[in-house]
């Protein structure tokens, strides 16, 4: 006991506080030694069969240090203190338990083969001893001294300094603690100061912009929704419907005074709005807990943590269960490519680079302001592999759409020459993040029935391939290009469109290399891009007529279809995250009747197979004429994995109406008009063929039978030949 170490245990810079403090052997009998500031006496209170046998503790000089002598060492004890305050208070000893975690815990962790490390890491309710409290634990392997500080010992990180482990693992088990106890970990570099961080594994955290983690069990929630979940590992969508409802929590809907809804009320309004629209999926911006608003969740600082701006994690399991009980699945957006450089975050964890690379050439996205992952090292795989498996596993989430792949895929992504670091093979691409992204592939899809999309957007070949095949190894891609090429044919006024026939096509040399989602996403709505409605050209009623039209054709082309909250009814200003949608827009009826076109469109899209079921291959696809630019008319077929059942699609997007159009189709008989966007039920002009058509003997288009067909302006017809 020498002068030196109390003063490091005063000052908080012992790096082995455990074979300091608590009891340890003196001689032939033992000593209990405690820092105990906050205290102006105490003793330490062994049970007894009648009563317990209680010893004074001797204070050191040094103040707060206080030493009892034992002939023998204690089963348990407490330590009673007295405050200056002048209350008594009976406490646990955290230096007399042992460490928890196993040699084969912290063996996986380094090996990053430990996928479930949210149950290593953390803090986690537990017993000791049947002693209840919390087992804290955190990679911090370059620090010289971790602390756990909280309200539990008043933020002061020299009260409950960590025991080291392999694998540069920090660890305690603090009695006495329960679920709702705010916690960070203060990390002491080795040649840096004290940082009060977030746990990198927390369950739960602080409102913000307040940053504490929280103490929360991992399960004590009854899930209900085991019916889903079975059915779920029996489907493969990509041989269903799919139309995914792209939703920002924050400003999907605010309550009185613009306050956000909770989880809870979200279970009821979204849901519900969303199954009445007939959508299959909800895709969550980021709901993992991120401290600033404006970046829409994708700087994320507690990864584990479902946001509590709108309740507990149980909430949000709450949330999710009810959209399995009515049907609808849940994708969550997903950031492993960066991370922020707030303080309490992942930054420099221990002092040093630890969760991201040192080299500013490697380690930051200069243009976001944010930190890369360091892909190559075991650790942050294993947390970024666990994390995954966790919303997938813990949240019964149905599938993760991974933002910015690109960006990880390149290392010369968004880079001058000269300011990236080539591979060891002298290229451009990372290969640990490749390493990283099939890992990730191979281990979801072991969960039944989850997907995984991504935001890839370059031509990378085999996105959307299996990992045996050489492919990254994800369910879908989002189709970029579709999105650019759509957007800037429907932004031309009509009177040139003949000149941009090729923008409408061209999606159609490309559209079965991959596993595409058609996004109409938040990024094209947001920026001064302005809102979908307001970028058609024309006056009010052309611009609710290019919607509609773009919107049919959207769901008649191969693809899985995905819409931001708001375009559904025509939301005119750009979407605004601090804010609700403009939902008195429906009281107008172009508006109300737009949101009705959506809600049939995907009524049509889910009953007609030939519409859904073959979106991978040419087999489901067939153009009957895509050479009228003049006109600005395209027309094609789509077809069952069966081929019994078929549909035929005519789009014409010019304000000019076109009768007695003879377009060829692969059957005589007549056919039925089961969409039409010009309907006044729609907004439109009501112009068509009165519900259906015949065929003539005709050939045309390569066809033996043609139809006689008005097409309507700005409009999209869907055919079917009647039985």
């Amino acid at each position: 006991m020498s002068e030196l170490q109390i003063d490091a245990i005063r000052k908080g810079t012992h790096g082995d506080a455990f074979s300091f403090l608590g009891p340890h052997m003196k001689g032939d009998g033992w000593e209990i030694r405690a820092w105990l500031p906050q205290a102006i006496e105490a003793s330490v209170v062994i049970p007894g069969i009648t009563t317990p046998h209680v010893i004074p503790m001797k204070r050191t000089g040094l103040g707060g240090f206080y030493v009892a002598a034992l002939l023998t060492k204690p089963e348990s004890y407490l330590l009673r203190i007295k405050h200056y305050s002048g209350t008594t208070e009976d406490l646990e000893d955290p230096y007399r338990f042992p460490a928890l975690l196993t040699s084969f815990e912290l063996h996986l962790h380094g090996e990053g083969t430990n996928y479930e490390s949210y149950r290593t890491l953390g803090a986690h309710l537990t017993e000791c001893e049947d002693t209840p409290g919390v087992r804290f634990a955190v990679w911090a392997p370059n620090a010289r001294v971790v602390s756990i500080v909280g309200e539990f010992n008043n933020w002061d990180r020299t009260r409950h300094p960590m025991r080291m482990r392999d694998g540069g693992i920090w660890e305690i088990f603090l009695p006495r603690l329960a679920a709702g106890t705010q916690y960070k970990f203060s990390v002491l570099g080795l040649s840096s100061p004290a940082q009060d961080k977030c746990d990198p594994y927390g369950f739960y955290a602080e409102v913000p912009p307040r940053t504490a983690s929280i103490v929360w069990p991992l399960t004590n929630y009854q899930w209900a929704d085991e019916e889903w979940m079975t059915k779920r590992g029996q489907r493969n969508w990509l041989r269903e419907a799919m139309t995914i409802y792209e939703v920002h929590l924050e400003s999907w809907l605010r309550g009185p005074k613009n306050t956000w809804l909770t989880y809870r009320e979200m279970a009821d309004k979204l849901v519900d709005y969303a199954v009445r629209l007939g959508f299959t999926h909800l895709e969550l911006m980021p709901v993992m807990e991120h401290p600033f608003s404006g970046s829409w969740g994708y700087q994320v600082t507690g990864y584990y943590a479902p946001t509590s701006r709108f309740g507990t994690p149980d909430d949000f399991r709450f949330f999710v269960n009810r959209c399995h009980e009515a049907g609808l699945g849940v994708i969550l957006d997903w950031v492993p490519a960066h991370f922020p450089r707030d303080g309490h975050g992942l930054g420099h964890f221990d002092g040093t680079a630890l969760y991201e690379h040192e080299d500013p050439r490697q380690g930051e996205h200069r243009d976001w302001g944010t930190l890369i992952f360091n892909y190559g090292r075991n650790e942050v795989l294993t947390f970024l592999l666990s994390n995954a498996l966790y919303w997938l596993r813990e949240f019964h989430i149905d599938g993760l759409r991974v933002d910015a792949v690109a960006s990880m895929l390149y290392l010369d992504y968004s880079r001058e020459p000269g300011d990236w670091i080539p591979n060891r093979y002298g290229g451009r691409e990372n290969l640990e993040a490749l390493a990283f992204v099939r890992r990730f592939n191979e281990l979801a899809h072991r969960e039944p029935g989850a997907i995984t999309i991504a935001e890839e957007s370059t031509s990378w070949p085999g996105v959307s391939r299996p990992v045996w095949l050489n492919g990254l190894g994800f369910t879908m891609k989002w189709n970029m290009g579709w999105m650019h090429d759509m957007l800037n044919y429907f932004e031309e006024d009509p009177v040139f469109r003949r000149y941009h026939q090729q923008q409408i096509t061209f999606s159609m040399l490309y559209a079965f290399s991959e596993n595409f989602v058609l996004p109409i996403s938040h990024d094209e709505v947001v920026h001064l891009k302005k809102a979908l409605v307001s970028k058609m050209p024309g006056d009010e009623w052309q611009r609710f007529a290019n919607t509609r039209a773009f919107f049919a054709y959207m769901f008649t082309h191969p693809g899985k279809k995905l819409m931001f909250m708001g375009c559904e009814f025509g939301q005119t200003a750009e979407w605004n995250e601090g804010a609700g949608l403009q939902w008195d827009l429906l009281n107008y009826p172009l508006h109300n009747r737009l949101q009705d076109l959506v809600g049939e469109l995907n009524h049509v899209y889910r009953t007609e197979a030939a519409l859904h079921e073959v979106d991978d291959d040419y087999s489901g696809f067939e153009w009957i004429d895509f050479r009228d630019a003049e006109a600005s008319i395209i027309a094609f077929t789509r077809w069952s994995r069966s081929r019994s059942e078929f549909l035929v699609v005519c789009a014409n997007f010019t304000p000019v109406p076109r009768t007695n159009y003879r377009l060829g189709v692969p059957k005589q008989g007549v056919y039925r008009e089961i969409l039409n966007t010009d309907a006044e039920m729609f907004g439109g002009s009501n112009m068509g063929n009165g519900g259906s058509a015949a065929t003539s003997p005709i050939a045309s288009h390569g066809h033996p039978a043609s139809l006689h067909l008005t097409l309507p302006p700005l409009a999209v017809l869907v055919l079917k030949l009647q039985s």
